[in-house]
Formats: structure tokens, sequence, C-alpha cells
């Protein structure tokens, strides 16, 4: 995934590899696929977590791929609620762990700037997800309500 201010790939200059279909050998039918990914939501994993668990340990290289759905889809399907996405989530906590920087060490320029451009990626994630539908219209990100949120 490119970086978002940088313009380039990131730390590891890695691509993912480019498939369209599920893979030939794996040998997993979508039923028991989605059983694990709504069993192992239940029991608290994140859907980061719940790729790494489908990957490593049930041999499951890609969800999207091997469903044609993204998790996020089988999880509403499957019932469960979501309240944020995951990746909006832990910028949130991010940007709460900044602030709290920042009270303390006021002249750290270099974190201030850190903590704008957090921000501007908060806000452009919730634009796009109210636009999906996945959270309510009017949404809007406030520090306030984030530290209540992630409660840290």
């Amino acid at each position: 995934m490119a970086r978002m201010h940088a313009r380039r790939r990131g730390r590891s200059s890695s691509t993912k590899p480019f498939r369209t279909k599920k893979p030939e050998w794996l040998e997993v039918d979508r039923k028991e696929i989605l059983d694990l990914i709504l069993e192992l939501y239940r029991k608290g994993l994140s859907t980061s977590q719940i790729g790494i668990e489908l990957r490593d340990v049930h041999g499951i290289p890609d969800v999207k791929t091997a469903l044609g759905t993204s998790m996020y889809d089988i999880i509403k399907e499957g019932g469960e609620k979501m309240d944020y996405p995951e990746d909006i989530m832990n910028l949130m906590r991010k940007a709460v762990r900044m602030h709290r920087h920042m009270s303390v060490n006021h002249k750290d320029v270099h974190n201030l700037r850190s903590l704008q451009l957090t921000e501007a990626k908060i806000r452009r994630l919730g634009r796009y997800y109210s636009k999906m539908g996945v959270l309510p219209d009017r949404w809007s990100y406030r520090l306030e309500k984030a530290k209540l949120i992630v409660a840290d």
C-alpha cells in the first residue's frame, strides 16, 4: 500500500501479488471460511488479526481473493456489528497518544506535524466511510470524542 503523504510505497517497498481468482490449491470451501471468520470475530479478534490467523494457521492466503468479498462485508452479513472500522480506530488511538505527548512536550514540532497528518488521514477516511455508509452521514472527527471512543 502506498503512503498517503509521501507518494511512495511502504517501508519494505513490497507489493501484493496480482491475483483475481481463488488459488487452485486452496481446498477449504466457502462455508468453512465464512464460519471461521465469524467465529474469530466473536472471540474478539480484529480484522487484521483474523487475516493473519487465517493465513498462518489455516493456509488461506487472502480472504478477498478466496471469497470475492471483503471481511467487513462478511462480518456485516453474519449479523455482527462493527462500530468503527479498524483502520480509523487505530489512527484515532495514535492521534490520542500524540496529543497526550504534545500536552507534556509543547515544543515538539515534529510530533505536531505528525499529529496534523494523522488527523488529516482520519478526516479523509471518515469522509470515505460516510460516503460508503459505514459511518453515519455528517460524521466528523473531534479529539474529545476520539478520547472517549478509544479510552486508551
